[in-house]
């Protein structure tokens, strides 16, 4: 069935100048197609990845790799828990926090969210907040002196700069008389941050630990203790060390639950986009049938006097299997020419556009990106010149099984 004369036929067919012209449109039809599909896959699931990718860090800049947690409530000796996170091989930095919902009160509005209390100086091994700051510094965070800092939405909202008083409304009571009223706290504003996630942007504060634990009257309770990791990709394998590593009282999860939700969607976006794109690979192996079935037609009498010469049934077939991944080759192989290239420079290209029409395709305060980010996952790429590759070969499979089924005596009776 392998031959060399059933592949040096087959492409002698592929490359021969066809009378019938159509024949050879519809061939060139289906490289192009394979190629546009190929291309397109490409371009489109890299920036998914790429969206991805810049979304998962503008997350962590802010969320820890993982948490630890303890079942009964606060962490109670939370030096002790830290040191003990901190001996863990795979553990790089271990920091506590405390986390609570309230109400923030200024003279212009009102506005709710979560505030997080921090200990600054291990604070930044942990996250990023330090480089996120547009205005003031994380030093500012002292025991004591009833400082805060805001997201640049939250602040915006609250209409508060640098220096301004902000009540801070929690949901514990204290005794008034025959009532209770709830806790106030009056704190000064002394940076502003921006993560990029509107979440954090518009919702969050952050205090210093001491005082958050006066506060919400916690003693020397906190809430967890954040940990970092080499690679935050590796977060979900590290965090079963960490659980076999602490007590059992401790339960440990990491940044992908917390998240799970947002990225069970993108993979089903990717899945959705892979499948839906692939339908144009698909036209193009269609193509492939039409054209095999065409030049099996017009090749009849060459396949007959073949036949009559002795050639097999299954070489007969090779060779019409040989045309098919020829274009298929040349059709994955344009592909991958051409959406490689755009892919790792779309944002340029993206930047061009915008400049030659004057528009914006992508707002950058909408999406809080300057570009439009792309990444090129090599797996990703073998899967879609695979199987593009492989619907090429079996497009081919009908019209060579349909080729080898040809009769000599009947093809030749009119010739």
């Amino acid at each position: 069935m392998f031959k060399p004369l059933s592949f040096w036929i087959g492409l002698r067919y592929t490359r021969a100048k066809r009378k019938n012209g159509f024949i050879s449109f519809i061939s060139l039809s289906s490289m192009l197609g394979l190629a546009v599909g190929v291309a397109a896959l490409i371009i489109v699931l890299s920036v998914m990845s790429g969206f991805q990718k810049e979304v998962s860090q503008n997350i962590l800049k802010l969320t820890p790799h993982a948490n630890v947690f303890a079942f009964n409530g606060n962490i109670k000796d939370w030096k002790h828990v830290r040191s003990l996170a901190e001996d863990i091989e795979v553990v790089k930095n271990a920091a506590p926090y405390i986390d609570k919902q309230v109400m923030l009160s200024t003279a212009k509005s009102v506005s709710g969210g979560l505030i997080q209390g921090i200990v600054p100086e291990i604070e930044e091994n942990v996250t990023e907040l330090g480089n996120l700051l547009q205005q003031g510094s994380l030093s500012a965070l002292k025991a004591g002196e009833w400082n805060i800092l805001l997201g640049d939405v939250l602040a915006q909202n609250l209409g508060v700069s640098i220096g301004d008083k902000v009540t801070v409304i929690t949901p514990e009571t204290r005794s008034a008389g025959l009532s209770r009223i709830p806790t106030l706290k009056q704190f000064t504003l002394a940076g502003i941050f921006h993560s990029g996630m509107h979440p954090a942007d518009s919702g969050l504060s952050i205090i210093h630990l001491a005082d958050a634990q006066k506060l919400f009257r916690m003693g020397t309770d906190v809430t967890a203790i954040r940990l970092e990791f080499d690679d935050m990709l590796d977060a979900p394998v590290l965090t079963q060390e960490v659980i076999k590593a602490l007590p059992n009282q401790y339960l440990v999860s990491d940044w992908t639950r917390q998240y799970a939700n947002y990225f069970r969607a993108v993979r089903f976006e990717k899945t959705a986009m892979f499948i839906i794109l692939m339908l144009i690979v698909t036209v193009a192996a269609f193509n492939i049938v039409s054209t095999l079935v065409m030049v099996v037609q017009d090749k009849r009498t060459d396949i007959a006097i073949l036949r009559t010469l002795g050639m097999q049934p299954s070489s007969v077939m090779m060779i019409f299997i040989v045309q098919g991944i020829i274009i298929g080759f040349i059709g994955v192989i344009l592909g991958l020419l051409l959406g490689l290239p755009v892919a790792y420079n779309v944002g340029t290209i993206v930047h061009w556009i915008e400049i030659q029409t004057g528009s914006q395709i992508l707002d950058p305060t909408l999406y809080n990106l300057s570009a439009l980010p792309s990444e090129v996952i090599p797996l990703e790429v073998a899967i879609i010149a695979i199987s593009a590759f492989l619907l090429a070969i079996l497009a081919t499979l009908y019209p060579a099984w349909s080729a080898s089924r040809t009769q000599p005596a009947e093809a030749l009776r009119y010739e």
